[in-house]
């Protein structure tokens, strides 16, 4: 599955373009590399994402075309989430 249908169908980001956009402009890495958003990702892969001041990594668990809102959380296993300080 594509890394960006992968990020909306978990709801990770609301919105596919979204995703893209983000994963454009390298703010997404995939087992380390910086990511595209074709890229296909697998189960066992870790995406980090970098959100303003947070990065979130997440291992992909489950790959499923579409999922119902409440089932999302059920594709991903979130690893670490933290802040980070750009002032220095």
């Amino acid at each position: 599955m594509r890394l960006d249908k992968f990020l909306k169908v978990s709801r990770l980001i609301k919105r596919r373009p979204v995703a893209k956009q983000i994963a454009e402009q390298n703010r997404i890495r995939v087992n380390g590399a910086i990511a595209k958003p074709s890229i296909n990702v697998a189960v066992g892969d870790e995406i980090e994402i970098t959100f303003g001041q947070t990065v979130v990594t997440v291992k992909v668990v489950l790959l499923k075309e579409h999922v119902k809102k409440e089932e999302a959380t059920m594709l991903y296993e979130v690893i670490k989430e933290e802040k980070i300080n750009r002032d220095e």
